[in-house]
């Protein structure tokens, strides 16, 4: 999987996803883009978007339990940086995707990897 949040600015597009307002800090939100899961965590007023799919089995990761920044896969307890998608704690061992996320005129933005 790849950190897309260290892509140049050049390498994303930013699609609109909702009014920033609609994620109040503390909450999440579950979202599709281009036929990827993806959940939105506002952690005290700072967005982080990751891969809504453990790496470890393929099951739902975002409704897992936050601890600081990291997620815990509630099914087999597998720990993901939300920052970063870097998998920090057995059964999984291969990180999921993070995306940069902006709120750019009242607006959260993602971004997604431009097409080649």
């Amino acid at each position: 999987m790849f950190n897309y949040t260290e892509r140049e600015a050049s390498q994303v597009e930013f699609v609109e996803i909702a009014p920033a307002d609609q994620l109040p800090a503390g909450e999440r939100m579950f979202i599709e883009v281009e036929g990827n899961s993806i959940v939105i965590f506002n952690l005290a007023g700072k967005l982080y978007a990751i891969g809504d799919v453990c790496s470890h089995d393929g099951g739902p990761l975002g409704d897992g339990e936050l601890s600081g920044f990291d997620i815990v896969c509630p099914r087999h307890g597998a720990h993901f940086d939300v920052r970063t998608g870097e998998a920090l704690l057995l059964p999984a061992v291969e990180d999921i995707p993070a995306y940069p996320v902006r709120i750019r005129n009242g607006n959260i933005e993602l971004g997604v990897p431009t097409r080649k």
